[in-house]
């Protein structure tokens, strides 16, 4: 582990904070390092007893929330200083991170994991600035001043269950996440095509709506009630945002995982497309093109675990 350092340490909430909690050991932020984000329920289960300065939500490219957020930040680093400033992003790190160096702090920026062919609009910006160390997760784009670091997925691992005979439908968890305004009706209708979904099913399906559901159908879940159907389910199939997928990970779980597609009008980019492509190659998860779901794939999840190399958990 790094030698323990007061670290500023600055995420936006999702992929981005679960990312950065994942790295706080090999970063070696001490105790008393101030975290930087939104105030959500994953925020607040994450970083339970530790310092949190919490800042409005900045959406992709709202420079007048970044604004308010980056006065927030300066009023804090007139009075308290730090040894270095981390962030995984997303447009908060354009909030926090030249703030930070203009008052003679180190910092870096930490490109996210989804981002596999190369730098979010984030990154790039930073990138041009000349204030940053700048990482990426990824070695095939570490050109220029990229620096390669390993990859936040490389520290699990997947494992085979001991196989229960059993003649029970599994229990199966859904979530589509609560990005809006991007439905994923077509994962939703994949998945009744497979026959596998009945009344033992539990949906979380944020903005994509629907009456025609077997099962308990929830709209949102606050992080208590997530976890507790994630853990309950022998099966949890979940769209490839990175911050979901991993919290399945860190709970054991070998999700099924499908990616939205921007051609389909489910995301805003194919950055989950990335991702699944990341966790195929590193063997991990049941990743899985809506198209070709069936029901093996959801048998082949219920046979499978993941460990966790190093405590995410265990850092608390």
């Amino acid at each position: 582990m790094s030698e323990q350092r007061k670290l500023l340490l600055i995420a936006s909430t999702g992929g981005h904070l679960a990312q950065l909690t994942r790295m706080q050991s090999r970063l070696g932020a001490a105790e008393n390092s101030l975290w930087v984000t939104f105030d959500t329920e994953q925020s607040r289960s994450l970083l339970d007893g530790r310092r949190v300065l919490f800042v409005p939500y900045v959406a992709p490219r709202d420079w007048r929330s970044l604004l308010k957020a980056a006065q927030i930040i300066d009023r804090r680093l007139r009075v308290e200083n730090f040894d270095g400033a981390v962030s995984t992003g997303a447009g908060l790190a354009l909030a926090g991170l030249p703030l930070a160096r203009r008052r003679g702090i180190p910092a870096s920026y930490i490109e996210s994991v989804s981002r596999v062919e190369g730098p979010s609009l984030s990154g790039r910006l930073l990138y041009a600035s000349r204030l940053v160390k700048m990482h990426t997760q990824h070695s095939a784009w570490a050109t220029g001043r990229w620096n390669p670091i390993p990859p936040v997925l490389a520290e699990y691992r997947t494992v085979q269950r001991q196989a229960q005979e059993t003649q029970c439908a599994p229990k199966v968890f859904v979530t589509l996440g609560t990005i809006k305004p991007y439905r994923f009706d077509s994962l939703v209708d994949r998945l009744l095509e497979t026959g596998v979904c009945g009344e033992n099913t539990t949906w979380q399906l944020g903005v994509t709506d629907r009456d025609d559901l077997p099962g308990a159908v929830h709209t949102y879940m606050d992080a208590k009630e997530f976890e507790s159907s994630a853990r309950e389910a022998d099966v949890v199939v979940t769209h490839a945002g990175v911050g979901t997928v991993m919290d399945l990970l860190n709970m054991g779980k070998s999700p099924v995982v499908v990616p939205r597609r921007a051609a389909h009008g489910e995301h805003v980019d194919d950055h989950q497309q990335q991702i699944t492509s990341l966790l195929e190659s590193l063997s991990l998860a049941v990743p899985v093109q809506v198209a070709e779901l069936t029901a093996q794939h959801i048998e082949s999840s219920r046979h499978r675990a993941t460990l966790a190399l190093s405590g995410l958990e265990g850092d608390r």
